[in-house]
């Protein structure tokens, strides 16, 4: 089966300084595949570049075979939450609805088909009741919920979510995680940068470990072992040996 993402040679320098350096990754299709490395990894940044949001050095990203550019309306995309303003005044069915201005085109207003659409998002992430409410009136792990429905609306093949489970409950996690599973069953490839190192092996069946470089990417029972964790973190492996071994 074609891969989902291939990503050849791939180098991001800012100001001749590389955060990622010759990177090398294939996703399979239909996988939830984690991202993870210590800070200043280049894991928000190798999503970016994919993405193409951030301009790389080097290097090519094909989508399902495709060049990148040619399919990138079958990718959505989950931010950090820290990188949005929540005061700006809008409303929950509002910031979901943007998830299908790339289908509509900016200068088509959503009808009652879109709304249809984005409210059945918002129920799917249990946010149906809120519709209404602005933005910055919720708690973090309900502004993450709209942003994942946001990402549902968009009906993707493909999904990237950077950190979609930092600073959240624990009843938001598990929400959160019972979705990118049904996502999965349904044939869709999710790849999420994570930063909790003892749910790795619980929630995801595939992971790329970076460090500026792919140390190792794969079935997490084969890549997800001491030896990749001590080159991917370094000096930090006693601790990092503790918690995972916990």
């Amino acid at each position: 089966m074609q891969p989902a993402i291939e990503v050849s040679d791939l180098t991001v320098a800012y100001r001749d300084h590389p955060v990622l350096w010759d990177i090398d990754l294939t996703v399979p299709q239909g996988v939830l595949m984690a991202i993870v490395g210590p800070n200043g990894a280049g894991k928000t940044t190798l999503i970016k570049s994919i993405l193409s949001l951030v301009p790389a050095s080097a290097g090519q990203v094909l989508l399902f075979g495709e060049p990148y550019t040619k399919g990138r309306q079958a990718v959505g995309y989950v931010p950090q939450r820290g990188s949005v303003d929540w005061d700006f005044p809008t409303s929950v069915l509002d910031v979901v609805l943007m998830g299908l201005y790339g289908k509509l085109g900016w200068f088509k207003r959503p009808g009652r088909k879109e709304r249809v659409l984005a409210m059945d998002a918002l129920q799917q992430v249990g946010m149906d009741s809120l519709a209404a409410r602005q933005i910055s009136q919720l708690s973090g792990g309900q502004q993450q919920r709209v942003f994942l429905a946001r990402a549902l609306v968009h009906d993707a093949a493909v999904y990237f979510m950077d950190e979609p489970l930092q600073g959240v409950d624990a009843t938001t996690e598990r929400a959160i995680i019972d979705l990118l599973r049904a996502l999965r069953k349904r044939g869709k490839t999710v790849i999420v940068v994570h930063h909790d190192l003892q749910t790795v092996g619980e929630y995801f069946d595939q992971v790329m470990l970076l460090n500026v470089r792919r140390i190792a990417s794969g079935p997490v029972a084969e890549v997800f072992t001491d030896e990749n964790l001590r080159l991917t973190y370094g000096g930090r492996v006693a601790f990092l040996k503790a918690t995972t071994s916990a």
